[in-house]
């Protein structure tokens, strides 16, 4: 699973006793939005999109029958149409005019999935906030389960498609890429790209998401000391349309995940990352350069015979290089510190 599940069995426990704040676990015997408890907090809901004028009529009817019975008049759904050339606006419109509940941002043109979700939480203002799809492969009905998770003690609840409708050439690289993306980060998550997912407001409002830094928003969450986990969510086939991603976003999304580790990570100490990097590359040059130099003292060989030693000495330079780089970005960082934040959980005063 992910940070929760290390260490986490008193939090649970603590957390199944205490009172529910946001409701109860529904029973999914009996289907996953029956026999739950209604929201104490208010609810908001972001939807990017891009050309799913089809969807938007099923999918918002079945949002309000599941947003109503949790939080009575205390939710809103805003959709973020991130330059559709179809009609989905006009839909939107439609829907709004029949349940003001349901807003609307539109972009000018495509900016992408991460702008749209950058917007979206800098607009919504409830207790939670729930981020999914508008391609109806994501179930409205598990919005319960997603809540009842953040109750027991979590910030941020991810989807996870175990079952997945969509073909081969997607679901492979996609396996490969959250293997990849839990060793790297850390946190151990089956499926860090599913929209579907619920944040507690302070989330939202901390995380900073931009470029293409969508997939990683929990591993972001999870940086800034906020608890991750997720659980199984129904996935289902796509009814109208076709998908916007194409396989350029694996390549894509393995960059990206290298920026949001060094910019996570070592933005505030760059000597740690250049520093690392430059000793191992001197080292290496240095190694190399002594055993040849012994080598030659002995009589076994000719340096000038030996591309090796050109090979060692242009390690050394790199990692001299390397390490001259991480000195400068120490200066510039220590040069330029603003006052920090920092992700604060509690307060008392």
């Amino acid at each position: 699973m992910s940070e929760g599940t290390q260490g986490n069995q008193e939090q649970r426990s603590s957390g199944r006793n205490r009172r529910r704040r946001y409701g109860q676990r529904p029973n999914r015997e009996q289907g996953p939005a029956s026999g739950t408890s209604r929201v104490e907090g208010s609810i908001s809901v972001v939807i990017p999109l891009l050309n799913e004028e089809e969807s938007l009529g099923e999918l918002s009817r079945r949002l309000e029958d599941v947003l109503q019975r949790l939080s009575p008049n205390k939710w809103k759904v805003i959709f973020i149409d991130d330059g559709s050339t179809d009609g989905s606006y006009d839909v939107i419109d439609r829907i709004h005019a029949s349940n003001p509940r349901f807003t609307a941002i539109r972009f000018r043109r495509n900016y992408g999935k991460s702008a749209a979700l950058a917007v979206g939480f800098a607009e919504a203002d409830g207790d939670i906030v729930i981020t999914m799809d508008a391609d109806l492969q994501d179930d409205p009905n598990e919005i319960p389960a997603l809540i009842a998770k953040l109750d027991e003690g979590f910030d941020l609840v991810s989807g996870w498609k175990r079952k997945r409708f969509d073909p081969w050439h997607k679901t492979l690289p996609s396996k490969l890429f959250n293997r990849t993306t839990s060793f790297m980060s850390g946190i151990r998550l089956h499926d860090f790209n599913c929209g579907l997912k619920a944040y507690r407001n302070e989330v939202v409002k901390t995380v900073q998401v931009y470029g293409e830094m969508h997939r990683y928003i929990p591993a972001l969450a999870h940086w800034e000391g906020f608890r991750v986990t997720e659980i199984p969510v129904q996935h289902h086939p796509r009814k109208f349309g076709v998908s916007k991603f194409g396989m350029s976003r694996f390549l894509k999304g393995f960059l990206d995940l290298l920026t949001v580790m060094f910019t996570t990570r070592y933005v505030k100490r760059p000597l740690h990352f250049f520093g690392t990097v430059g000793s191992l590359f001197a080292l290496i040059g240095l190694v190399t350069d002594m055993w040849l130099a012994i080598e030659w003292f002995m009589g076994w060989t000719s340096l000038s015979q030996r591309p090796l030693a050109l090979f060692g000495v242009a390690m050394i330079i790199v990692g001299v290089q390397l390490i001259s780089i991480g000195l400068v970005g120490e200066l510039i960082v220590k040069n330029n510190l603003q006052t920090e934040r920092y992700s604060i959980r509690e307060r008392l005063s």
